[in-house]
């Protein structure tokens, strides 16, 4: 069994869970909601926007209003989503089949965490296709808009491998979710406790997530920030992966 196989298996998986669906629509239906609170005060805003030179347009006022809403969204979405990722595993009693199967723990923690992207991201361009509708009637900037939806792809990359680690290393899927849970809060909300003590620009500040989410929100796509994610992913799952070879070599 390969990581691909493994994860069209979780995919598979959460396509006939109905928990999966569930969180899905209730996370839509809010950035539905949200949306139309969006554009209605945009709509009712205009007149007073039109006689202000520079004033702020549908780009900043719906669309990435929008991307940040939708990034709490998945701060709640991804625990839930990928606590089963191994503790259900474990739960069930089929983890022992799953590292008996050949396949490297590396391949296995791979596939869960490819297994749940699929799902996030469907999550994420639905709400961003919601903006997109109204394009052709409005001046939309494109930069902008893509600069904000690559910073919450990523976020969310960062939130399912978060999600995976704490999965490996729990015993139950209730325990996976709120450990997820927590190390998420901690690292969104680590910056504003430095910058309460009046640190900020530390190594405190670079640690927490919304320090390089909220650039990208404004357009400013940094390679300090991708590498931090790219950093989080690779340390959430090479963390996943040596929990997961330890239970092997244990027996």
């Amino acid at each position: 069994m390969s990581a691909r196989a493994v994860a069209r298996l979780e995919l598979k998986r959460l396509v006939v869970r109905p928990f999966a669906w569930t969180l899905a629509a209730v996370g839509l239906a809010w950035l539905a909601w949200q949306f139309l609170l969006l554009l209605d005060g945009f709509l009712k805003a205009q007149a007073r926007l039109a006689a202000q030179p520079d004033a702020p347009g549908y780009t900043d006022l719906v669309a990435v209003p929008l991307l940040a809403a939708a990034a709490q969204v998945l701060l709640l979405v991804a625990p839930l989503l990928t606590m089963h990722a191994l503790a259900g595993e474990r739960r069930a009693r089929t983890l022992p089949l799953l590292l008996a199967c050949g396949q490297s723990p590396r391949a296995i923690v791979l596939g869960k965490y490819l297994g749940a992207l699929p799902w996030l991201a469907g999550i994420l361009l639905l709400a961003a296709a919601m903006p997109l509708a109204l394009a052709p009637a409005t001046h939309l900037d494109w930069g902008k808009f893509a600069a904000a939806l690559l910073g919450v792809a990523l976020m969310t990359a960062a939130l399912a491998a978060i999600g995976v680690a704490c999965s490996t290393f729990a015993s139950h899927p209730a325990l996976a979710a709120a450990a997820a849970f927590a190390l998420t809060l901690a690292l969104w909300a680590i910056d504003a406790g430095a910058r309460a003590q009046g640190l900020d620009n530390g190594a405190i500040n670079y640690l927490a997530m919304a320090t390089h989410v909220q650039p990208l929100l404004r357009g400013l796509v940094g390679s300090v920030d991708l590498i931090y994610f790219a950093l989080v992913v690779a340390l959430a799952l090479a963390l996943a992966t040596r929990r997961l070879a330890a239970e092997r070599t244990r027996g």
